[in-house]
């Protein structure tokens, strides 16, 4: 039987997971380490990270509509798949939200339930110096809720590795200083400073998650307690699916940026936050794009634009906001219909999905 050697990528909203997910692939790929990911989420299998991952790794595929930790029939089969058919040394998947509680839901799981059957990497937790400074003593706060706090401290109580991402946005003392808070406040666990876009840094970090296993040493993080139902409250999932067609080409990546602003705008005015926002549209000839927006004191940014304008466009979004589920999906909605009669094109809305953490039946 193969070696099956599992990851799972827990974080931050925004830090970066697929991007240091596709980075660690495509550098063990380089050593002719074949690497497969698995996109996570609890929304339909509308799936940005799904698609932009499909296009950037040669072996891929997404589990949707719902987190890992309560779909572990599906997941073993997932990473059998990879491994005893397609060939795969190593198998990364992330997990959606902030990632509260994975390492018991899910290493803990395989380990107690498909015991010797996997090699479980080290649980690794990613974050980002915008994020970080929520916790780090004397900095400013962001626009998002005390309570949600507690979601950034304890992902990385979970941690057998902190990876430090996006170092490239800030200089280098403040990159300095929050390696230090992560060693000083996370003792004993390994630190790494990347920028998953340039790939500095990724060769030591990939190395390190294929040469080592998990601790499995359990932590108390009050899953399902008071501070994580107040945190989860803040929450909201949005996901819609559209078509977007004109008579005549238009720019895919100047609609996106213009839908990203109206949808900061509204949320600006509403004191509402999103801290992961993500588009993947499809043009012509198979040519794409991609946005994210982590903040909204923050710029869209581009993980690739078309290349050229088109007649029409297959989009994809997913929002996870703090916002109330009934507003955000008004303001959501406002903000498209603001693109769309700004570029003056048609656009039919296939599918929406909006909801809250503690919504009835959730």
């Amino acid at each position: 039987m193969p070696e099956r050697k599992f990851a799972v990528f827990s974080g931050f909203l925004g830090s970066g997971k697929t991007t240091c997910m596709l980075a660690i692939a495509n550098c063990l790929e380089k050593s002719d380490i074949k690497t497969a990911l698995i996109s996570n989420d609890l929304g339909a299998s509308n799936l940005v990270d799904g698609l932009y991952t499909a296009q950037n790794c040669r072996c891929s595929g997404s589990i949707a509509g719902g987190c890992i930790c309560y779909r572990t029939e599906e997941l073993v089969a997932c990473i059998k798949r990879f491994t005893d058919v397609e060939g795969a040394k190593l198998i990364i998947s992330d997990i959606p939200g902030c990632g509260v509680g994975a390492l018991d839901h899910v290493y803990f799981k395989l380990s107690r339930e498909y015991p010797g059957e996997f090699s479980l990497a080290p649980f690794t937790v990613i974050c980002d110096p915008l994020r970080l400074r929520a916790i780090m003593p004397g900095e400013k706060r962001l626009r998002l809720p005390k309570e949600m706090d507690y979601l950034f401290r304890t992902q990385l109580l979970e941690a057998d590795v902190i990876v430090l991402n996006k170092i490239d946005t800030v200089p280098e003392k403040e990159r300095n200083a929050c390696v230090s808070f992560l060693k000083e406040t996370y003792p004993g666990i390994p630190v790494f400073a990347v920028c998953a876009k340039s790939r500095q840094g990724i060769h030591g970090l990939a190395e390190y998650i294929l040469a080592n296993k998990a601790r499995l040493v359990g932590v108390d993080t009050g899953y399902g307690g008071a501070e994580f139902t107040a945190a989860e409250s803040k929450l909201s999932w949005y996901d819609r699916r559209f078509y977007l067609k004109a008579d005549k080409p238009f720019n895919g990546n100047a609609f996106a940026a213009a839908y990203f602003d109206a949808v900061t705008v509204r949320l600006k005015a509403a004191g509402k936050n999103v801290p992961h926002l993500k588009l993947f549209a499809t043009g012509e000839e198979n040519d794409y794009l991609k946005v994210s927006l982590i903040d909204v004191d923050c710029e869209a940014s581009f993980d690739r634009r078309a290349d050229r304008e088109s007649l029409n466009y297959s989009v994809c979004v997913n929002a996870r906001a703090v916002c109330e589920s009934e507003l955000l999906d008004t303001l959501m909605g406002e903000a498209l219909d603001e693109a769309v009669r700004k570029f003056g094109v048609y656009c039919h809305v296939f599918s929406t999905e909006c909801f809250g953490m503690t919504d009835e039946g959730v």
